[in-house]
């Protein structure tokens, strides 16, 4: 990689012959270029894998190629030819390994073989499966079980899941944190208590009967592409789709649909916004107050004049509970407020109030923009009240869409991978498997990071993932790590939190979910839930890496075996010889749920996990949905800024990278080439600071709590979002992110908008 960063404006579409060229260049880079292609024919489809990047719906029929460019980047990433072997491990240190990028680490290849950390070599060396599994059980079983963590990413199948949460319980705790707890905790925390459930409801057929789409805090065409379909489709029936981001992603402002060859080759791109709002960090909460308060103003003016109101009352009669109490709290705020606290003016606001209130059925579309935040909480409790007041929740073409990230973070959420003990079935898990479920709370990810830099905890085992980047805290973070007695990773290639690693270590390479699982009896297939709430089986299709792999499955039942005592109710060999078994228990656990689940999950397009609230049935404390009053319109209102050198750090991801799985150094929308290390920055704050483009500045943390921060040889970049407001990728600021920096009901880390200094470089 050059260090030296390339900005070109980039005015292209999303999609379109970018995306061709991009899908090429990585599928020659990562070699078994025609298989990999044979392989991306079934992604996504009935009787194929389901991608292992993100996590959106699956639709029936699928598209000829029912894949993106990020999902055809991560598939070719696991089909890679190049491996990581014991010879490789053999001629490197481990710190000499910690001197790659985190791209040369992954881009090393797939890990063959399980590998155990020598202290006197500082080398990874072979170890057999028996012996490590052995190993790990005998530290397990001598360490007390709430001072182990037991971290699981979101790419294990819903059958690799249940068995780890019932692994974890059986040996005697609830610290089972996931990556939810970075992301979407705040919608789980939310959604409960205003709809009475922890997803979204939307479905696909949904987009097809919207009149009106308002996306907050998500960049679509990065993060979600294959979205980009519905959003177009809808578009070109002329629905209007409003967007709210405080940076412009021109990605998601025109798309040309790849598997289109007449918009290929003629029609071109088409627009997918209709308007485009570049809010403040963390405005999202104050411009939706101001669109309710337009709703209420004008509802009061309609039924003084004896017209149609704008608001639903007979819905809100019907179905809501608070709904007096939220208007009162909306109209508190005067608009200099809102106006001040979004960044966008009255008439802006007012515009899209008339457009949402003209619309029959409307979605609510939302990403991390408004979880990571201290009240990221409120924020999604506030978009759920403003589609509550046109009763856009519980019908058709409309309700409320959380964008989930990780491939499978809401499925193995929904089979209990939860630190909460509240939120799993411990009775029935008890009764099936003759134990006590510990009934502690368990430990969240920011909790855990805490007690790891405290001391309190001794080991830590990841189900995929890589704490070390994309945890809070970096530096306090990686000097506890290494005074952990132990770490164990299960994986498929290298990251930085094998490296950074406990006095025992081992990595545990497992399968990928597109190759062949072998076992007991036949070629295995799991199963995984979308965002959407519709759970789909998955079937490898490609030969493993290496002979000596073995699946999530067998890897924890591995790991189980050894720690635990037999126990007469589980059988772990015959669950790792036939998942069908898995599944049984699943469905037992919880048959609402799962009844049939072996046979309803090769239904095509896959089926529904029940959701109450897509019928209007409200499993809340009141039995109805309900109207929460924001506090107040900040979204992280105890950090204010008031001196004009300190700024708000919006961390992002480019279109080159999946959570902290870097493909490239391009971020092709953004028109940023050649490097990661760089500050966005609007012009003005540009000129009032005396920097230049491509200038070396450090990023300094400017909380005062005692610790510094601080993210070096950054170069600056001109970008449009507004004044007082940065932008840098994830994981390279998360230095600078404090772990005490987190929604205060959820404690998702907020890391759109954290406070900063820029110092200038000699």
């Amino acid at each position: 990689m050059s260090d030296e960063v390339v900005h070109k404006d980039y005015r292209g579409p999303s999609g379109g012959w970018g995306s061709v060229s991009a899908l090429g260049h990585i599928l020659k880079r990562e070699g078994h270029a025609p298989s990999t292609t044979l392989a991306l024919r079934k992604q996504n489809k009935h009787g194929g894998f389901m991608c292992v990047s993100c996590a959106w719906a699956k639709p029936h029929p699928p598209h000829a190629f029912e894949f993106c460019e990020n999902g055809a980047k991560a598939t070719a990433w696991d089909l890679t030819s190049e491996r990581i072997d014991p010879e490789f491990l053999a001629r490197r240190t481990v710190a000499e390994l910690e001197a790659l990028s985190d791209h040369e680490l992954e881009q090393a290849g797939r890990l063959t073989e399980p590998m155990r950390w020598n202290p006197q070599t500082d080398r990874y060396e072979p170890v057999a499966w028996d012996e490590a599994f052995r190993h790990i059980g005998e530290e397990l079983r001598a360490m007390a079980p709430d001072s182990v963590v037991f971290y699981a990413s979101g790419r294990a199948s819903n059958e690799a899941a249940y068995m780890y949460q019932l692994f974890v319980r059986l040996y005697g705790t609830n610290n089972l944190p996931d990556s939810s707890n970075m992301c979407h905790e705040s919608t789980s925390v939310a959604l409960p208590k205003s709809i009475g459930v922890p997803v979204g409801t939307v479905t696909l057929d949904d987009f097809d009967k919207t009149d009106c789409i308002l996306i907050f805090g998500q960049n679509t065409a990065s993060n979600s592409p294959r979205m980009l379909h519905q959003l177009d489709e809808a578009a070109r029936r002329g629905v209007p789709i409003i967007n709210f981001n405080p940076l412009r992603e021109r990605g998601l402002e025109r798309f040309i649909n790849p598997q289109n060859p007449l918009q290929m080759v003629a029609t071109g791109s088409k627009r997918i916004l209709s308007e485009d709002h570049r809010l403040r960090p963390g405005g999202d909460m104050a411009a939706m107050v101001g669109i309710c308060r337009f709703l209420l103003d004008w509802d009061e003016e309609a039924r003084a004049k004896g017209e149609g109101p704008p608001i639903d009352h007979a819905f809100i009669d019907a179905h809501t509970h608070g709904f007096e109490a939220f208007a009162r709290g909306v109209r508190r705020h005067d608009w200099a407020s809102i106006e001040r606290r979004s960044g966008l003016s009255r008439s802006a606001l007012e515009g899209v109030a008339r457009q949402y209130a003209a619309a029959k059925n409307t979605l609510g579309i939302y990403g991390m923009g408004l979880t990571q935040h201290r009240m990221g909480v409120e924020t999604v409790q506030m978009l759920v009240a403003l589609l509550l007041l046109r009763g856009n929740i519980g019908r058709g073409g409309a309700g409320i869409c959380p964008v989930r990230g990780h491939s499978n973070v809401q499925g193995q959420r929904a089979v209990w991978i939860t630190e909460k003990p509240e939120l799993a079935p411990l009775d029935k898990l008890g009764e099936m498997f003759g134990f006590e479920p510990p009934r502690r709370k368990g430990v969240d990810s920011v909790e855990a990071a805490g007690k790891v830099i405290s001391g309190e905890i001794r080991a830590v085992v990841q189900l995929g993932g890589n704490l070390i980047r994309s945890l809070p805290e970096r530096a306090l973070l990686e000097a506890a790590w290494r005074r952990l007695r132990m770490t164990v990773m299960v994986t498929t290639k290298l990251n930085r939190s094998h490296l950074v690693h406990g006095e025992i270590a081992y990595l545990l390479p497992c399968l990928s979910r597109i190759e062949i699982d072998r076992q007991a009896t036949g070629p295995q297939t799991v199963s995984m839930e979308d965002s959407t709430s519709f759970i789909h089986a998955s079937r490898g299709l490609r030969e493993p890496a290496s002979p000596h792999l073995r699946s999530e499955p067998a890897i924890i039942a591995g790991i189980a075996k050894a720690t635990l005592p037999p126990n007469p109710k589980l059988d772990w060999d015959a669950w790792v010889g036939d998942y069908e078994l898995i599944r049984q228990s699943i469905a037992e656990t919880h048959p609402e749920w799962y009844a049939e689940y072996g046979r309803r999950m090769w239904e095509p397009g896959g089926f529904p996990r029940p959701n109450p609230a897509r019928e209007r049935e409200w499993r809340t404390e009141t039995g109805r949905a309900n109207f929460l009053v924001p506090d107040c319109l900040d979204a992280d209102p105890d950090e204010r800024i008031s001196n004009q050198d300190v700024l708000e750090l919006i961390t992002v991801r480019s279109n080159d990278q999946f959570n902290t799985t870097v493909y490239g150094y391009d971020d092709r929308f953004r028109g940023i080439h050649g490097s990661r290390n760089i500050v966005m920055m609007n012009e003005a704050d540009m000129r009032r600071l005396n920097l230049q483009p491509q200038q070396r500045v450090t990023l300094v943390s400017a909380v005062q709590d005692g610790v510094h921060r601080e993210v070096r040889d950054l170069q600056v970049v001109t970008f449009e979002l507004p004044e007082g407001a940065v932008a840098g990728y994830y994981p390279e600021c998360n230095p600078l992110l404090p772990l005490w920096h987190h929604a205060k009901e959820s404690h998702v880390p907020a890391a759109k908008s954290i406070p900063v200094r820029i110092v200038r470089q000699a």
